[in-house]
């Protein structure tokens, strides 16, 4: 093993050979005239920054190879820090206290962190429910520490700066474990070593990022990402677990600001800034590349970039997940010029052809387990089943979760296939459409309703905000219900309102093949939404309140 596979040191190297670039730029408090106030960080103060907390934590215990629970604010610190326990070689537990309590605790105590670097609230927690820290020795306050053990951050840096050795790792040693938002059930940790990272890395610059000048991680994990490939970035005033609340004149004016050229973030951050944007016919000159991820992202939302974004601009839109990212390459050009009026067709949404490195195929659907590779399992072109994936990104496992690693995994050799858990199929160009969670397709008798597929023909009418499928009952025998999200203002409350929202609905439906057989509407005020990107729809949580409702209806 040597040092240069360790991620640190492209922080390092940059910092040797550009030390005045700047690094990051965040929120520092308000301007008198009452606007968000930024601080700027150099690639140089950023690596010695990362020195003196990685000789303080190495002196405080913190080893090569141990787990160490990160649950810190996104910005100068928490990357200061994660640089820092890189450099150790120790290995980053990335969780998004936004799951909620219950599993917040329930991943801590399941992924055994030695060390915990937190806010003094998580340190309360701890307190309160120690159990489910039993495996921490090392604990460190980022703020005002109480009557708990430990030390605070700023006791652990080091007062003068010396060069820290970066600790030598193999690609294959573990950089971190970084949780699945349990969309589907409870997270789960995933295992990112450092050369996944890397490839991660060098795919995102090569086909979304070259030449990029300054970014803006409209995403916690990108900050990080964007530092790696040496691209000054800048951290939006926002709480990052809230996308879709983001205060578009906030970001507007970091953009014009600084002349970001690149975002990266959920779709559900652009459908807060873009009609804003749209609606006061602004534009953002300097903007060139918008990058969307988490889930579909709509039309209207594409549209409406291309009328703030300049001449040349382009955005994209690719497919991937925790386990397994970037896959696929579109932009929103090819979508709203080639693949958009398909999707209203009901064909699912086009997320373009496999990256290079990337090789990605449809097997058919089982919800077996499947041990080994089978070319047998490949469906033609055309045909709905899973999708499935391999290359230098994918990741190889779960966190003490064998049987899930299980179900996911398919070997062929020394090489792993993910199973995405997604539907969806190829065309004869060999791109993707994307048809939704297998987990969340609806099986009546002989026919089988996909989620996307069918949303996509009920979210054109012009009062629907977006729609959920859901199936009541047990498979093969589940009764395909649509949810609908109207828009603002557009909540029928009467029953003569909802009788004539819903016949609409259904003759809208009527007009195609896969949504003809649905025939019950139920309206919800506003969908329950993942905690990180805000914009995939917790399914399971409709289709019990949705039976529950009909088993109201009955009685």
């Amino acid at each position: 093993m040597d040092a240069s596979a360790n991620l640190a040191l492209l922080v390092t190297e940059i910092a040797r050979r550009d030390p005045s670039r700047i690094a990051l730029i965040y929120p520092r408090g308000r301007r008198i005239q009452g606007t968000v106030a930024y601080a700027q960080v150099t690639f140089q103060r950023l690596n010695e920054e990362s020195d003196r907390y990685a000789h303080g934590l190495s002196a405080f215990g913190i080893r090569p190879g141990d787990r160490v629970l990160l649950l810190v604010p996104i910005g100068v610190e928490l990357l200061t820090i994660a640089i820092a326990l890189l450099k150790i070689g120790a290995t980053l537990i990335l969780i998004d206290p936004g799951m909620g309590k219950r599993n917040l605790l329930h991943c801590i105590q399941e992924v055994e962190p030695r060390g915990l670097i937190a806010v003094p609230l998580v340190h309360l927690l701890k307190a309160i429910s120690g159990k489910y820290f039993r495996q921490i020795t090392h604990a460190v306050t980022v703020g005002k520490k109480w009557w708990w053990s430990g030390r605070t951050h700023t006791e652990l840096r080091d007062a003068t700066w010396r060069p820290f050795p970066v600790a030598a790792v193999s690609p294959n040693d573990l950089a971190a474990v970084a949780f699945t938002t349990g969309s589907t059930g409870i997270p789960k940790g995933v295992h990112y070593s450092h050369g996944v990272f890397a490839a991660q890395i060098r795919l995102m610059r090569e086909h979304y990022l070259q030449d990029d000048r300054i970014g803006l991680a409209a995403f916690p994990t990108f900050a990080l990402y964007y530092l790696m490939m040496g691209i000054p970035c800048v951290l939006p005033p926002m709480n990052p677990s809230k996308p879709a609340q983001a205060d578009p004149r906030a970001i507007i004016d970091l953009i014009q600001r600084f002349s970001v050229t690149s975002s990266c973030g959920s779709p559900m951050f652009w459908n807060r800034v873009s009609p804003y944007a749209a609606q006061r016919r602004l534009r953002l000159p300097s903007l060139t590349k918008v990058v969307m991820f988490g889930a579909p992202v709509a039309a209207s939302i594409l549209e409406q970039l291309t009328h703030i974004l300049p001449e040349g601009a382009e955005t994209y839109t690719p497919y991937g997940a925790t386990e397994a990212l970037p896959l696929t390459s579109m932009t929103g050009t090819e979508i709203l010029q080639d693949t958009w009026a398909l999707t209203q067709q009901g064909r699912g949404v086009c997320v373009g052809r496999a990256l290079p490195e990337i090789t990605l195929n449809v097997i058919r659907l089982t919800d077996e387990r499947i041990a080994a590779w089978d070319e047998q399992l490949v469906l033609p072109p055309g045909q709905i089943g899973e999708i499935v994936v391999k290359g230098p990104v994918v990741t190889k496992r779960y966190d003490h979760r064998e049987r899930e690693t299980a179900m996911a995994k398919i070997e062929e050799g020394a090489a792993i296939w993910h199973r995405m858990g997604d539907v969806g199929y190829l065309d004869e160009q060999q791109r993707l459409w994307f048809c939704g969670r297998k987990n969340h397709r609806v099986v009546m008798g002989d026919r089988t309703f996909y989620p996307v597929p069918c949303e996509s023909i009920f979210n054109q009418h012009p009062d629907v905000f977006r729609s959920a499928l859901v199936g009541v009952g047990p498979r093969p025998h589940q009764r395909p219900i649509i949810l609908i999200e109207p828009k603002p203002g557009k909540m029928p409350r009467s029953r003569r309102a909802i009788a004539r929202f819903s016949r609409e609905l259904l003759e809208l439906g009527r007009q195609h093949e896969v949504t003809r057989s649905i025939a019950h509407v139920l309206f919800y005020p506003r969908f329950p939404v993942d905690f990180r990107h805000n914009a995939k729809i917790i399914r399971e949580a409709l289709a019990v309140w949705a039976e529950r409702h009909l088993q109201r209806e009955i009685r």
